[in-house]
């Protein structure tokens, strides 16, 4: 197949035009390069371009001819989205309409869509399953909820068939070291530890070590990009040969703490990680983690990284190689 990926120049959707390109698909990418990279663009062509703009993809899917989409392209801060929410449903809402509506456009009707646990909010009950209620606390989920029920709709009233995968906390990079984690600002634990562990900043804060968890500190379901890019192939090819509509967690099903990651982290780079004690943050559940069950019967899906130490060692050896490219690029 040829896919067209919007946001195929982000962290996620990067691993994913790799995992393409190695099934034997064509990753075509549609990206605004606001928070992706061009040099992560290397198994197909890129269209630079922004999802809002309605002429711009028209063009590009008249051009490519694409037989499916993945759309990664959103805005994807939980705290910036509550500081900020105009840009949230503009891009997230108001782009995703813009990419369904030219899909209609130029015959084009299979989807797979980059949701999120975020739809969620605090569930009453863990393991989180696909029918868990919606009920998100922040504008970045509410948007993410809203493009799954445009998904509903396009299927009822043109046809589309799509599935929407709601991911955990991606984390680790590509083990082969092509790809890495570069986003500015950076708000994930696991390279935030990295990088504190490595010198790259000065420490690394815990927020919160009095939840009602085995350690104190929060505890996450954290996914291998690599596995999530892996579901993303078997969602196109599931669609392709006839699959219906779905929802599916991407999840391990295992819920690791914060202080968890810090000795991954000390593990993985020999260093100790400097912390710092932080309040809890507004809205942070003591624990999320999921079950993944229908991604595992309905696609075939089994994440190939099962422990933290294996992603946080993935993760750690391209920020240690990204550091040493930076201080051979200073020294020249």
């Amino acid at each position: 197949m040829r896919v067209l990926v919007a946001g195929g120049a982000g962290f996620i959707g990067s691993h994913a035009c790799k995992a393409l390109a190695a099934a034997g698909h064509e990753p075509v990418v549609y990206d605004d390069l606001s928070t992706g990279h061009a040099h992560a663009v290397r198994w197909g062509p890129l269209v630079e371009g922004d999802i809002r703009n309605s002429e711009h993809l028209d063009a590009a899917f008249k051009h490519y001819r694409p037989d499916l989409v993945m759309h990664f392209a959103a805005r994807a801060y939980v705290g910036e989205s509550v500081r900020d929410p105009g840009p949230y449903y503009d891009v997230n809402v108001g782009g995703t309409l813009n990419l369904l509506n030219s899909m209609m456009k130029n015959a084009v009707d299979r989807i797979v869509f980059s949701s999120s646990c975020a739809t969620y909010g605090t569930p009453e009950r863990l393991p989180i399953t696909e029918d868990t209620r919606q009920n998100p606390i922040n504008p970045y989920g509410f948007t993410k909820l809203v493009a799954e029920r445009m998904l509903v709709d396009f299927e009822t009233a043109y046809g589309f068939r799509w599935m929407a995968l709601r991911y955990f906390n991606a984390a680790g990079c590509d083990p082969d070291g092509d790809l890495g984690e570069q986003h500015d600002p950076e708000t994930h634990a696991i390279p935030l530890a990295i990088q504190a562990a490595l010198g790259g900043r000065p420490d690394f804060t815990l927020f919160g070590d009095d939840y009602d968890t085995p350690d104190g500190s929060a505890v996450r379901d954290y996914v291998h990009v690599c596995d999530l890019a892996d579901a993303h192939v078997k969602a196109a090819d599931y669609l392709a040969a006839g699959g219906r509509s779905a929802a599916c967690n991407l999840g391990t099903g295992n819920g690791i703490s914060v202080l968890e990651i810090v000795e991954a982290v000390r593990a993985a780079t020999g260093r100790a990680v400097p912390l710092t004690r932080g309040p809890r943050r507004p809205g942070d559940p003591a624990a999320l983690f999921a079950s993944a069950a229908r991604a595992r019967e309905v696609l075939g899906w089994r994440p190939r990284f099962v422990t933290i130490v294996e992603t946080v060692e993935t993760a750690a050896r391209w920020f240690e190689r990204d550091l040493a490219l930076s201080v051979l690029e200073q020294a020249t």
